[in-house]
């Protein structure tokens, strides 16, 4: 187990000697925190126009599995690099995986439910697919600076 604080640990693969984080460090880390709220979101939207719920409740078992997934997908690498066991890396990258899948999965609800993504009778439709595609870029630029914001004040793992 590592000596460092958990920011610490967070911060270990971004700032050295005092630099700030790059954009490019900030699109790999918003790279891999969309890979992991798109298994969460997307399942959950799949699930909910399959099963004709409304809205309100896909935008909540999106957000869930999103939640879920992402924090599954940001804890693993954590868990490696850190030898530590799952809820040790939980609680390093807790507070950067919340405030980054929020501001996704707000774009990406958003998004998706202004373009009738949620509201078709089939996943196979085109505006379900178009709109899903749409969110997903939304939920990337969305979070790109809230990342990078993230980043530099060592609140968010790059993993």
């Amino acid at each position: 187990m590592s000596d460092t604080t958990p920011l610490e640990s967070a911060s270990e693969c971004h700032v050295e000697g005092g630099h700030k984080a790059t954009l490019s460090t900030s699109f790999h880390a918003t790279v891999h925190c969309l890979s992991g709220c798109a298994i969460g979101e997307c399942a959950g939207l799949v699930i909910g126009v399959s099963l004709g719920l409304p809205p309100l409740q896909i935008i909540i078992l999106a957000t869930g599995l999103a939640y879920l997934s992402g924090f599954a997908l940001g804890a693993y690498p954590v868990m490696k690099r850190e030898s530590i066991g799952f809820l040790a890396a939980i609680k390093i990258i807790w507070i950067g995986e919340v405030v980054s899948i929020g501001v996704m999965e707000i774009a990406m609800n958003a998004t998706d439910y202004y373009m009738g993504g949620m509201t078709v009778d089939s996943i196979f439709s085109a505006v379900f697919l178009i709109a899903m595609g749409a969110a997903l870029v939304a939920g990337f630029v969305a979070a790109w600076p809230v990342n990078y914001w993230l980043l530099n004040r060592n609140l968010k793992n790059c993993h």
